[in-house]
């Protein structure tokens, strides 16, 4: 039997957050190209998970945009403030699923991490209170979110410093990702992936190598899970 999870680490934009990061990178398009041409699929495939500037070349090239590499900087320094106009404007919401799933991750006696490629996460964990005092931010033991690493997403070496951050042995560690450059990474660290379909990608995360993936945090069996293995809920 495998030993039990000692950490989690979680993404957080749309994981933890509905945040409008997908919204921002579409809108700041004009200019560039057709903001209609930049679907969720281009977003989930492309865009999702990587460092800015990574994301902001992705998208460029996979819109077929001249001279993507020299206009990358200009576009996602436009999807930033375009970003942070939202995140001002409220545009951040928690999934009800994912607060409830940290919580049963603190009862098991896990250490819980946020890693995300996002500069912003923190702040905007900082502004989703929780039932049981404090905010989001508070109820992670590490937050390594923004954290500046020689690879991003999808290498692995956010996964990799949060684990050490936290303390435990990657083996030991599970990620929740959205994004297929999140799993890969997890994987390629050496952690078990859960991935987390909340917009219909479950096909494109279950191909990059997630070991379970659902629709809702709520569908993971956490009595598995104590005990070491990621497993959906029976029905």
């Amino acid at each position: 039997m495998m030993s039990r999870f000692a950490g989690a680490i979680l993404d957080v934009d749309g994981v933890l957050l509905a945040s409008p990061h997908e919204r921002a990178w579409r809108e700041a398009l004009d200019g560039f190209a057709d903001p209609i041409a930049f679907t969720p699929e281009i977003y989930r495939s492309q865009v999702a998970g990587k460092p800015r500037r990574d994301g902001a070349l992705a998208a460029l090239v996979s819109l077929g945009v001249r001279d993507a590499e020299v206009r990358a900087e200009d576009y996602a320094a436009r999807k930033q403030a375009r970003l942070e106009a939202l995140i001002a404007d409220g545009q951040v919401h928690a999934f009800p699923d994912a607060l409830r799933f940290v919580l049963a991750l603190k009862e098991e006696g896990m250490r819980v991490a946020a890693a995300s490629s996002s500069k912003n996460a923190t702040a905007m964990m900082r502004a989703i209170p929780m039932k049981t005092g404090g905010t989001l931010l508070d109820a992670l033991d590490v937050d390594l979110s923004g954290r500046e690493v020689a690879y991003g997403k999808p290498e692995p070496d956010l996964f990799l410093a949060a684990a050490d951050a936290l303390g435990v042995l990657p083996a030991a560690c599970f990620v929740a990702e959205d994004a297929t450059a999140g799993i890969r990474a997890a994987k390629a660290g050496g952690m078990r992936a859960l991935g987390v379909a909340r917009f219909g990608e479950g096909s494109l995360l279950d191909a990059v190598g997630a070991d379970v993936v659902v629709n809702s945090l709520d569908e993971v069996d956490l009595e598995a899970l104590g005990k070491g293995r990621l497993k959906r809920r029976n029905p």
